[in-house]
């Protein structure tokens, strides 16, 4: 692939442009978009046709005289990777420049356990994904890792991670000697960014994450909210139920205790398709649970948007099995707001599967798309 020269601002332009069009773009309707000259146009074309960044797709509509050719980006000319480190597994993505899946894996692995051995581990399994997937490592832009905890805001470190048990641990004990660009960021806030990219958000939105743990984050008119600690979005560890059922962070109460994955796998020993699968049967047992996780769900939904105005999305693996449930749940939300509004603000994510180790590969993403 031939290397752009850096620092064009308009060849920058032009390629952002064709990467938020969603319909045919000829060289005309681009240039009027950018407010370049076709002189201007054509030679910046040239440089990212010479590039493989961008592509003819084609002739648009017969208006009389010539057909204009259509532009679009080459979505496969880069590829991101996402891992997302769980309590019992490694989850591993693929996706192209449109944040369309590439590949998918999941390894068995408690990091907790392997620690010592936690980087290497990482490093060898990512390039057995890249082999068994037949990727190529030039296109690759970097490796985003998700972790379901609280990080420094310098990002070097691991403050707390209940689900891991980790507490003050050196992030070079994950990443070090990976090969690639890599950022670590937290599991909730890495799949609202991917939520807000697949809704197109521009406005607000709160993001909440039902996997192994509970946790969230804050999009403020599209962007990210981190607050002052980039603790945002830890509604995990909203209080529920004062005095309830032990959390891991070591309160009682928590959301997380009550809403996450983990707790019908404890309580019943079963995975996420038998439980559904009871409770679809209406074995008793399964349904009382189910009714208890929604019920401290509304809670917190009705918290959460008491607290900030706004489309509030059920996000995570344990989302995938809510459909048939959301009126119910929109119900318990109902009967709880003061404003007595109908609860259509609550939503499951447009991206309930992977999301998490997608919205890790989205920074490199973004960055490149910022930087072309």
């Amino acid at each position: 692939m031939k290397q752009l020269r850096e620092n064009n601002p308009i060849r920058g332009r032009i390629y952002r442009t064709l990467y938020e069009s969603r319909e045919f773009c000829s060289k005309q309707t681009l240039a009027a978009r950018c407010e370049i000259s076709m002189p201007t146009l054509y030679q910046n074309l040239s440089e990212l046709l010479a590039a493989g960044l961008i592509h003819y797709t084609g002739e648009g509509e017969f208006t009389g005289g010539r057909r204009a050719q259509g532009l679009d980006i080459v979505p496969e000319a880069r590829v991101a990777l996402g891992v997302s480190i769980t309590e019992r597994s490694l989850r591993l993505v693929a996706a192209d420049l449109r944040l369309r899946e590439l590949a998918y894996h999941s390894v068995p692995y408690d990091m907790v356990a392997n620690l010592p051995t936690g980087a290497a581990d990482l490093g060898r399994i990512i390039e057995d994904f890249i082999d068994e997937f037949s990727l190529d490592r030039g296109r690759i832009l970097g490796v985003g890792v998700t972790i379901p905890g609280l990080l420094t805001a310098d990002r070097t470190r691991i403050l707390f991670a209940p689900t891991l048990g980790l507490r003050d641990v050196s992030l070079g004990e994950l990443t070090r000697g990976l090969p690639y660009p890599v950022r670590v960021d937290n599991d909730g806030s890495a799949s609202g960014l991917a939520e807000g990219y697949a809704r197109g958000a521009k406005g607000n939105l709160a993001y909440l994450s039902l996997e192994d743990g509970v946790g969230g984050a804050v999009l403020m008119r599209g962007e990210p909210y981190t607050g002052d600690h980039i603790r945002s979005g830890e509604f995990g560890h909203i209080c529920v139920e004062p005095g309830g059922l032990p959390c891991s962070c070591g309160r009682n109460g928590c959301l997380e205790a009550y809403c996450s994955a983990r707790r019908i796998e404890e309580t019943f020993g079963v995975s996420l398709d038998e439980f559904f699968d009871g409770v679809a049967a209406h074995e008793p047992a399964y349904e009382s649970l189910l009714y208890d996780i929604l019920r401290h769900l509304a809670l917190a939904v009705n918290n959460i948007h008491m607290s900030l105005d706004c489309d509030i999305v059920l996000g995570g693996f344990l989302s995938e099995y809510l459909q048939p449930y959301l009126p119910m749940l929109r119900r318990y939300v109902q009967a709880l707001d003061a404003f007595s509004e109908k609860g259509d603000y609550l939503q499951l994510s447009r991206l309930r599967r992977h999301i998490t180790p997608l919205g890790a590969a989205l920074y490199f993403i973004h960055d490149f798309i910022a930087t072309v």
